[in-house]
């Protein structure tokens, strides 16, 4: 079932287009994550479903009912479009205990005591915040106002829940717990959920489905795996995953792949784009899929290391040579000396 449907989205500020053209389905126990850089326009996005930017053009549904129609002239306030929201401030009454602060958007409802009662105590055992029903914001941890914001956002049963950062004021370690028990959260409860977030991690790690937005539009939508397996675009390549980068030109194409150029160096890749003989070309590779060898081969540059860096469960070793930087990653320490860097075809991306 479709909770959430949004069409030919417009929004502007001024003459500034923000939003041109956004198109998305929710669909339920289904969550998406809204990623892409500052600016491209996922927070005003969420922003103009919740009813908290007024849109041009477009429509938006919610459960089935039209909240936003710019050619009849229909725009439901915020209010009324019975969302559950999770602020990246948290947006915590510091004076109110965490019941009451959970409590207060079905008070506001005119919900019976007794009700609320019970919703609240489930919603607050539901993130294991049971025991804290009776302290303030500032008794709690951030983790823990993380938890409250959520509880309150959830304790009215909403179609649809939207998350603006939910993790981004915890820490490193913090964030990874976070990320784990809110996905398994989301499982539990089938909640239908839209997460704003700039961190990829994030939005492979809790996300049935991503949408890359760039510039106001949607780069590429999928899900974890496509967007990280399979980029459309230069952009989405590159905003996925931990890569190399290196530049040539195009000598020869054909059956999906072509050779370049790179310094001198001939590697081939699977092209991607429709890049011809002569053209400019980018080549693209994960760091994870680059090979270090000892002798010459197919695709292989010969690259002085320049150093090593301990990353824990692995090392990353830095090689330099004719302008061209290249990472790779490895179970041991590395000598320094020449080594053979190995981009293998199937891998190697060219746009």
């Amino acid at each position: 079932m479709t909770k959430l449907v949004v069409n030919d989205l417009h929004l502007s500020y001024g003459s500034n287009e923000i939003l041109k053209g956004v198109s998305l389905q929710l669909h339920r126990g289904e969550v998406v994550s809204l990623l892409g850089p500052s600016g491209s326009g996922k927070t005003t996005l969420l922003r103009a479903i919740a009813g908290l930017e007024a849109a041009r053009a477009g429509t938006i549904a919610i459960d089935g009912m039209t909240v936003f129609d710019g050619k009849r002239g229909v725009e439901v306030p915020a209010e009324r479009r019975n969302l559950g929201l999770v602020f990246q401030s948290y947006a915590l009454w510091p004076h109110k205990t965490v019941f009451d602060n959970v409590a207060y958007g079905l008070k506001l409802r005119n919900t019976r005591s007794a009700e609320i009662k019970e919703r609240v105590h489930t919603a607050l055992k539901n993130l294991g915040l049971g025991h804290l029903a009776e302290r303030l914001p500032h008794q709690l941890s951030g983790g823990q106002q993380q938890r409250v914001a959520i509880a309150r956002a959830l304790v009215y049963n909403p179609p649809v829940v939207l998350m603006d950062e939910p993790l981004s004021n915890l820490d490193a370690k913090l964030r990874e717990e976070a990320r784990a028990w809110l996905r398994e959260l989301i499982i539990k409860l089938q909640l239908s959920a839209i997460i704003v977030t700039h961190d990829q991690s994030e939005a492979m790690a809790m996300s049935d489905r991503i949408l890359l937005l760039n510039g106001g539009r949607i780069e590429q939508q999928g899900t974890p795996t496509e967007m990280y397996g399979s980029p459309n675009t230069l952009f989405a390549a590159e905003f996925m995953g931990s890569n190399n980068v290196v530049k040539g030109w195009v000598v020869s194409t054909g059956a999906g792949e072509a050779l370049i150029d790179i310094g001198g160096t001939i590697l081939r890749g699977m092209k991607i784009n429709g890049a011809r003989v002569g053209d400019e070309a980018t080549g693209l590779i994960r760091v994870e899929q680059v090979r270090i060898a000892v002798e010459p081969g197919e695709n292989r540059i010969p690259m002085p290391l320049v150093t090593s860096m301990f990353l824990g469960d692995r090392w990353e070793h830095l090689f330099h040579a004719a302008g061209t930087p290249l990472r790779a990653h490895g179970p041991q320490r590395m000598e320094p000396g020449d080594w053979w860097v190995e981009l293998p075809r199937d891998q190697l991306w060219l746009f």
